[in-house]
């Protein structure tokens, strides 16, 4: 059964007047926390792709970029989407379920936090109002400001990013330790890793965008 089948299942569960929010208090076990990931990045980029005021045909791409949809698929996640701007509740709201439903798994928040900065900068702007939830969320979800800056380091693309903000780490740290951190950071970007911690398998390509950052962020440093 595909994540989108799983996810249709878990929206017919909703009872007469249950928000999409509602729909995470159900899906606490593997496998069902994958579905809470895809519906939160969803739902989560349904309100961040309005923050800037408008929704682009970039931004609802970048869906599709962060998920393989199968064509079978579609109505489903393009239920998911409309369910989330439709909802009255804030993007604060999900973050704080979602934050909740995940609270012994604090990486996958990150992998969840990159795919709304990769949502953000769909449309070639990022902008500030954007900036400010994706702030806010990162708050929610307990990233500290140095986890903040790296994720944004790599995502951003509209200046050159700085290789040490895209490892987390800093220029007067030993080459040996950088090397450490720059390592445990690819590991930890392995799809087989990811999937273990709840990411589906229609989202692990974003793997490949993170180990891209990663070896480039590395290979600069080491040079």
């Amino acid at each position: 059964m595909s994540i989108w089948s799983r996810i249709s299942a878990a929206l017919s569960a909703l009872a007469s007047g249950e928000a999409l929010s509602d729909v995470f208090d159900r899906l606490r076990t593997p496998p069902e926390k994958s579905v809470a990931f895809t519906i939160a990045v969803i739902a989560l980029g349904a309100k961040l792709a309005k923050a800037d005021g408008s929704v682009t045909r970039d931004e609802v791409r970048a869906f599709r970029e962060v998920f393989v949809i199968a064509e079978a698929d579609e109505a489903n996640a393009a239920r998911v989407f409309n369910l989330a701007r439709q909802d009255v509740a804030g993007f604060d709201v999900y973050a704080r379920r979602i934050a909740t439903l995940f609270e012994d798994g604090h990486d996958v928040l990150r992998d969840l936090m990159e795919g709304l900065f990769h949502i953000a900068t769909a449309d070639g702007d990022y902008h500030e109002a954007e900036n400010l939830v994706l702030e806010e969320v990162a708050k929610i979800f307990g990233l500290s400001e140095r986890e903040f800056r790296s994720l944004r380091a790599r995502c951003v693309s509209d200046v050159a990013p700085d290789p040490y903000e895209v490892l987390g780490v800093s220029p007067d740290m030993p080459l040996t330790e950088i090397r450490k951190v720059w390592r445990r950071e690819v590991l930890d970007s392995h799809p087989d890793v990811m999937m273990a911690r709840g990411v589906p398998e229609e989202a692990i390509h974003m793997a490949e965008q993170r180990l891209i950052a990663l070896n480039r962020a590395w290979e600069e440093i080491s040079a």
